[in-house]
């Protein structure tokens, strides 16, 4: 039963993580309106994976930070929907067979099953590439030397030293046994990489020199890890009406895990480690970073 703390926690981040969502299906809706000709069918598929579900986690994390330093709203969002253009590319190509091979996600039909994979495919690609579009428009942010930095840290992020270089070590993981060490790396790239960004992309919009942001990394690493250590939890004891997808996968395909190789117990109490030194990186802040901490605390406690 959640405590007092905990309830309020949920409370903010279940406000904030609406207004966000609907904002993002809004920006969405725009950015994809549907043409009337023959790459009608692409976009419709875009539509499918991109508005409506998910938690939008990233784009609360990047307008969460951008409160930190009293950013426009519409630079946060803008940030925001590139994030989340990346991240449902990233969905729609591994529910694809060649990788996870899902049907369901989001609870509804994966896009190579509501579409084809062909057409899959096409809708991933040009996910990503409207992500580089965002952040290169004046719109994103009046500073192109700010753009560029935006470019350059997303690209990495989502690229080889990042979530697809994880994504591959999580493809060479059903061929062999990895330790903690080198799951932690694996995900490190595959989901920290990303939520990193958003975290570092406030940083960046604000013109906060590198060496300022220890806290911030600090942070930002240890609530990927958290989150998918939760992530881990929820595909042994979850509920897969409530995920919106498969469970138990992992398993089946002989990966090891943070819960496979700790134990439940052990799992359960290293994200709540992870998140506790999370919040301790936001010391030098004040009321400002609440949604941070509260984002923090949310990451363990819920439920899909």
């Amino acid at each position: 039963m959640a405590g007092a703390g905990e309830a309020s926690a949920q409370a903010l981040v279940g406000s904030r993580a609406a207004d966000v969502a609907a904002r993002i299906d809004a920006a969405f809706d725009a950015l994809l309106a549907e043409p009337d000709d023959a790459r009608a069918r692409l976009y419709q598929a875009m539509r499918h994976a991109a508005i409506g579900g998910g938690k939008r986690l990233r784009p609360l994390l990047v307008e969460a930070t951008s409160d930190l330093f009293h950013l426009s709203r519409v630079s946060a969002l803008r940030v925001g929907l590139a994030v989340e253009c990346i991240h449902v590319y990233s969905l729609i190509h591994d529910d694809l067979p060649a990788m996870d091979d899902d049907d369901m996600r989001r609870g509804k039909p994966t896009v190579h099953k509501a579409f084809d994979e062909a057409t899959a495919i096409l809708a991933g690609d040009c996910l990503h590439d409207l992500a580089f579009e965002v952040l290169a428009d004046e719109e994103t942010h009046p500073d192109p030397f700010v753009r560029i930095e935006l470019v350059k840290a997303l690209a990495l992020s989502s690229g080889p030293v990042g979530m697809a270089g994880g994504q591959m070590m999580d493809l060479e993981a059903e061929k062999t046994r990895f330790d903690l060490a080198t799951v932690t790396r694996l995900q490190n790239l595959k989901t920290g990489a990303l939520i990193a960004f958003c975290v570092d992309a406030a940083a960046i919009m604000a013109r906060i020199p590198v060496d300022a942001r220890t806290g911030l990394h600090g942070y930002a690493r240890d609530i990927g890890l958290a989150f998918q250590i939760a992530d881990d939890l929820l595909d042994v004891e979850g509920d897969a009406a409530l995920a919106g997808k498969a469970l138990g996968k992992d398993a089946a395909a002989g990966k090891e895990t943070f819960v496979s190789l700790l134990g439940v117990d052990r799992a359960r109490e290293q994200a709540h480690m992870l998140v506790e030194q999370a919040k301790a990186h936001l010391h030098g802040h004040g009321a400002e970073a609440d949604l941070l901490r509260a984002i923090a605390d949310y990451i363990v406690e819920r439920d899909r």
